[in-house]
Order: structure tokens, then C-alpha cells, then sequence
């Protein structure tokens, strides 16, 4: 399973997860959910900035701005900003949630595989 894109309530239970752990700024997510996914998901820009503006603005998480300078460059020159993102309670409770419900649901699937399929899987 390679590089597959994840679908929205995964992506937001995924997202969460991670801001759970630290505000990040965008790039950042997505690097850490391909390396903790050892490359099995992506989450591009396309899907990535539309969920966390939704997020956003459903109060899940919080937002603030950093002014970031290049290494070596004119340091009075205006650096380029980038947006950070943290989680915030409301968001820490949808997580909580999200998890609980993908527990359930990953538990009631496994309840249906044969015996054989079960203990093969494990």
C-alpha cells in the first residue's frame, strides 16, 4: 500500500492526530504523515489546506502566524510567513471521538473475518 490519499474522515482523525502531538505548519503535517505512514498516505495540498481552513473555522483548531527568514539572507529583509496550526479543546475532543468511533468500527469489522482470516491477519 503506497501513496494512497486518504479519505476525509481519516484525513481529519489523522490531522488531529498528529496536532494533538504540537502545532505544525502545513508542509510539516504532511511530511510527518507520510513518514509515520512509512509513505502509505498523502495528504496534498489539494486536500491538506481545504481541511484545515475547515478546521479552522469549526473551531477544532487555532491558528497564528510566523514571519520565517532564510539562512544567510539579508536579515532586514521581510521574511516570507507561515501559518502554524494547533489543536484546540473543542478540536482535542472531536479527536478523542474520531478515535473512539474508529476503534468501534475497526473492532465490529474484525468480528466479521472468518477465524482462519483472523489469526492469519494477527
Amino acid at each position: 500500500m503506497t501513496g494512497n490519499t486518504l479519505k476525509s474522515e481519516s484525513a481529519e482523525l489523522v490531522v488531529l492526530s498528529v496536532l494533538a502531538e504540537g502545532a505544525a505548519y502545513g508542509y510539516a503535517i504532511t511530511r510527518d504523515i507520510a513518514a509515520r505512514s512509512e509513505g502509505a498516505f498523502r495528504l496534498g495540498p489539494g486536500q491538506l489546506y481545504p481541511l484545515l481552513s475547515k478546521l479552522e473555522k469549526t473551531g477544532l483548531v487555532t491558528t497564528r502566524w510566523e514571519e520565517v527568514k532564510a539562512g544567510g539572507a539579508d536579515q532586514d529583509a521581510p521574511g516570507r510567513r507561515r501559518k502554524w496550526y494547533e489543536i484546540s479543546p473543542k478540536g482535542r475532543k472531536r479527536l478523542e471521538q474520531r478515535v473512539e468511533n474508529h476503534r468501534r468500527l475497526t473492532a465490529l469489522v474484525e468480528s466479521f473475518l472468518a477465524p482462519g482470516v483472523r489469526e492469519a491477519e494477527a
